[in-house]
């Protein structure tokens, strides 16, 4: 098992804010839009530096996606920010008329992603918007794992023609991938390599699957590890080859069951090379009040869940 340490734990939030800076200095035409969450998107230094290309468009985020489309006919590169609750269900239907159907190159950038925003509640903790945005022809879908990566993604979707849905969040989490390294949008990147049960993983769950996979190395299993931080366009030449070598896998995610990476994981199995599947997900079931922490093990969200769910699908495989 290739060992992964971090020496800090960060949010991923701030890695977009560090993105938007590093954007803010070389590419003059990006241009940021908040609704009125600046301090909670990380937005503080790309304003400062670029007073002239950040509009506040207030609690009027339909409003902002439309700004945001029309900014493209200019040749702008907007940023439209916000929670991922409002930048995504509060606003389906701007997204979908004013933003996918013309193919507008808007980068819907949210935060407070999934069960992590914590003791906000239910009503705050989106759990359905990977699937709302990938079922939207056109529309590119990331959550990557860390602050890190954040910052990858946020500086390469710049040079992405195309509507995307950036996803991340608000908690503390190890950062634990390279400073360095490249994004390649819809490439998979293989953590561990394994025999016999692919776990495929995104956003804060890649670092549980890793954890995951040390304690299934002391029962004898020997897992491959892959961050799945582009769900849509899916890699799914990397998930195929994985397949192939273990026979089995488990998704493991930060979104509802229904709509998310595992679904997209299954129609891929289901089409080329059917095999035992188990999901690592919230099973239909909304949020609540609570502490990051408190709510990713009442839910089911941990490492030990996702050796549960591979030491059950290795079962079903035999």
């Amino acid at each position: 098992m290739r060992t992964y340490t971090f020496t800090e734990k960060k949010d991923t939030r701030s890695g977009f804010g560090a993105g938007m800076a590093e954007l803010g200095r070389k590419n003059p035409d990006v241009v940021a839009l908040c609704a009125d969450l600046v301090a909670s998107l990380k937005l503080d230094t790309f304003i400062k530096e670029n007073p002239e290309r950040f509009i506040q468009c207030g609690i009027a985020e339909a409003n902002m996606i439309g700004v945001a489309a029309g900014l493209t006919l200019s040749g702008l590169i907007p940023f439209a920010t916000t929670f991922a609750n409002f930048g995504s269900s509060r606003v389906y239907d701007q997204i979908r008329q004013a933003v996918a159907y013309s193919n507008k190159n808007v980068k819907i950038c949210v935060s407070h992603a999934g069960l992590t925003l914590g003791e906000d509640g239910a009503t705050h903790q989106v759990l359905e918007d990977i699937g709302m945005m990938k079922s939207l022809p056109g529309m590119t879908v990331i959550n990557p794992c860390d602050f890190n990566q954040t910052k990858a993604a946020t500086i390469a979707i710049a040079d992405y023609e195309g509507p995307v849905y950036l996803r991340f969040g608000r908690p503390v989490v190890p950062n634990f991938t390279p400073a360095d390294q490249p994004f390649e949008i819809g490439k998979a990147i293989v953590l561990n390599e394994g025999a016999d049960v692919s776990i495929f993983a995104t956003g804060h769950l890649v670092w549980q699957a890793l954890e995951a996979g040390k304690l299934l190395v002391e029962q004898g299993i020997d897992a491959e590890i892959i961050n799945i931080h582009t769900i849509k366009p899916l890699d799914k030449e990397a998930i195929l080859k994985s397949i192939y070598k273990t026979g089995c896998a488990v998704t493991a995610e930060e979104h509802q069951m229904n709509g998310g990476l595992g679904d997209s994981v299954a129609q891929v199995l289901s089409l080329n090379h059917p095999a035992p599947l188990e999901m690592v997900a919230v099973n239909d079931s909304f949020g609540e009040s609570g502490t990051p922490d408190q709510l990713m093990e009442k839910y089911g969200l941990t490492a030990a869940s996702i050796v549960a769910k591979a030491l059950a699908v290795i079962q079903r495989k035999k």
